[in-house]
């Protein structure tokens, strides 16, 4: 296939607001041995672009240092990790039957070869992304999944939202007849924990508020509680056993307040930290009830590759809550921030 030699990308020049998302007229890159060229057809929001943008995850020793996703970055970076589109063109080394094919993107860089290597690099931060025309990405992290039933918005939301939710579901062991308490639950990573645990055939319990409820409800939560009111006599009241795996996204004082509706071995999986990352808890929660908190960061080669079978079959049905342009980069991210929507917001370039 024929490509341009230059196209359109946003990036950001600086950690800041959104007055440092730039459009630019760039170099088409040019896929090196092993890589593919691909056209994006669409690239969905995280907050991870939010947070690398803001320079928001610190460093170990130092919580407040701004920085990327696992440390310094470079300017100017191509913001996206999550990557829907077709292969444009292939570098050495590389099938040239790809070409054409319908993809989506695993966005992690992993520190090993191997189905269980963790990630230790993200595109979008540590790599240039997909809120550009075009992007390159080493061949074995691409899946075809022309076969799909889902739509090129749909594919672009997996990679980071469900993908992160998948690892939480599998570091949590969590499996069927068991109780998940989802929190964060109308958001992207959210959504996809409500969906992915009901498919695993877990009682799902969700944390969400106002006209949100029922949207999480339909996504598939058999019941839900608002995060505005009495939160752990709520979740006390619709698990009166007890919570066997909670999947949690917002941390801060959820943690502390939580720790004690674990049931016997229950597993507090932690993803994020919406509701702030300075938490105390008693310790003696987790070691008389042989409780576990268990970090967890994206995903492994081998859950990313049940993702994209799920997808495939069609099992999961991502919600797409807007559309913007790539030129409204700004804005989307701002939309974001405001999380009044439920699902994933989307670009097309």
């Amino acid at each position: 296939m024929d490509t341009p030699e230059s196209m359109r990308a946003v990036r950001i020049t600086a950690h800041g607001g959104p007055e440092v998302l730039e459009t630019a007229k760039v170099p088409v890159p040019v896929p090196q041995r092993g890589e593919v060229l691909i056209r994006v057809a669409a690239v969905a929001l995280n907050n991870t672009d939010l947070w690398t943008r803001e320079g928001a995850y610190g460093r170990p020793g130092d919580p407040d240092a701004l920085s990327g996703w696992r440390g310094p970055i470079e300017f100017p970076r191509i913001q996206g990790a999550d990557v829907a589109g077709r292969i444009a063109a292939v570098g050495t080394g590389v099938d040239a039957g790809l070409l054409g094919r319908r993809v989506v993107v695993d966005p992690a860089i992993y520190d090993a070869e191997g189905p269980h290597a963790n990630p230790v690099g993200l595109m979008g931060s540590e790599r240039d992304g997909g809120y550009a025309e075009y992007v390159t990405a080493p061949v074995d992290r691409v899946h075809d999944m022309t076969a799909s039933p889902l739509t090129d918005d749909q594919l672009a939301t997996l990679p980071t939202a469900y993908g992160t939710a998948l690892g939480m579901i599998e570091r949590g062991r969590l499996r069927e007849g068991e109780t998940a308490l989802v929190s964060g639950a109308s958001g992207g990573v959210g959504l996809a924990l409500v969906q992915l645990a009901r498919a695993r055939g877990a009682r799902v319990l969700a944390v969400s508020s106002g006209a949100k409820t029922a949207q999480v409800r339909e996504a598939g939560a058999h019941e839900t509680v608002d995060r505005a009111g009495d939160l752990t006599g709520q979740i006390r009241a619709a698990a009166p056993d007890g919570i066997d795996v909670a999947l949690d996204v917002v941390a801060g004082e959820l943690v502390a307040d939580g720790l004690p509706l674990l049931r016997e071995g229950g597993r507090w999986v932690v993803a994020g930290a919406l509701g702030g990352h300075d938490v105390t808890f008693d310790v003696r929660r987790l070691y008389l009830h042989n409780a576990q908190v268990i970090g967890s960061s994206m995903h492994t080669p081998a859950h990313f590759d049940g993702l994209t079978d799920l997808a495939r079959r069609g099992t999961v049905r991502p919600v797409v809550a807007a559309v913007f342009p790539l030129e409204e980069a700004a804005r989307a991210q701002e939309e974001l921030a405001r999380r009044t929507h439920v699902g994933k917001i989307v670009m097309h370039p």
